[in-house]
């Protein structure tokens, strides 16, 4: 029994941790280089899976595509139009400006995003797999948003 009581605060400890790593914050690593130059590969960042999803928020997305975790930055939001064309991207008609893109950012048919609709972009604008080629992204699979830059120490900043 003495045994048993012993061990009671360093399960507690186990269940908080993992309860708080699976409804709260986790850490991800970036993989690829589709939001080169902001992330780089190998990045450990703190995913936030509570509050509110803004433009320019970097998330997660649930899905894995070739085995990489997808990580992209939010453009479009519920119900806005968004179309790129001319490498411009348009926001219910109007150019908004674009601090985040890499290189040249290929055209995209006028859409109007459902209520729990997202439009993503990688950074790196020549090789990311984004919005333009899988469609717009159902808030359901967004895992959080991306809060914190835990690693390398050197880089170590909000996002």
């Amino acid at each position: 029994m003495k045994i048993i009581k012993s061990l009671i605060p360093y399960v507690l400890i186990i269940v908080g941790v993992v309860l708080f790593r699976s409804f709260i914050a986790t850490p991800v690593r970036v993989e690829g280089t589709s939001m080169d130059k902001y992330l780089k590969e190998g990045d450990i960042l703190v995913l936030y899976r509570l509050g509110n999803i803004d433009r320019f928020d970097i998330v997660v997305l649930d899905e894995v595509m070739d085995n990489e975790t997808v990580i992209k930055r939010v453009y479009g939001m519920p119900n806005e139009t968004i179309e790129i064309r001319n490498n411009k991207i348009y926001i219910n008609d109007e150019v908004i400006k674009d601090e985040y893109a890499y290189g040249t950012t290929s055209d995209y048919p006028k859409t109007t995003l459902g209520k729990d609709e997202y439009f993503l972009l990688g950074d790196n604008r020549l090789v990311s797999k984004d919005s333009r080629s899988f469609g717009v992204v159902k808030k359901e699979n967004i895992k959080g948003v991306t809060t914190f830059r835990l690693f390398p120490f050197n880089r170590l900043k909000k996002i």
